[in-house]
């Protein structure tokens, strides 16, 4: 899959990690460093520097909150809400790349989002993790 995504996005000048950022802020830009690590099931140590990378190529801004300044805010620039016309073919094209039907790709979504979700549960307790 990484090298599908690293073909597709490479007329874009994004790397995957950088175009899920991408996804989570054309659908609700403005959002806090710790619900897009929610969002992406990444941390905050790992999102600072792909963040700062970002914000060096123009894409995005990151200002403190002023109400907390422990949050910081992500905002889309000009450039970054530009660059969601020019993605608008990167789902079709990793969907012609798998070679499978949108219902297959549905079902192996499902299985690894249950996947998921039995790693971050613990198998004595059935408690939840949250790293």
């Amino acid at each position: 899959m990484n090298k599908v995504y690293r073909r597709v996005l490479a007329r874009l000048e994004l790397t995957y990690p950088q175009y899920l950022v991408m996804l989570v802020l054309w659908e609700q830009d403005g959002v806090t460093v710790s619900s897009l690590g929610d969002k992406l099931f990444l941390d905050s140590a790992t999102l600072t520097p792909l963040l700062k990378r970002m914000e060096s190529a123009g894409l995005l801004t990151r200002v403190r909150a002023v109400d907390d300044e422990r949050q910081v805010r992500i905002t889309l620039l000009p450039k970054g809400r530009a660059l969601r016309q020019k993605a608008v073919d990167v789902p079709g094209a990793v969907l012609c790349a798998s070679q499978c039907t949108p219902e297959e790709l549905m079902r192996l979504k499902k299985l690894l989002e249950q996947l998921r979700r039995n790693l971050m549960t613990d198998s004595k307790t059935g408690e939840q993790h949250v790293d």
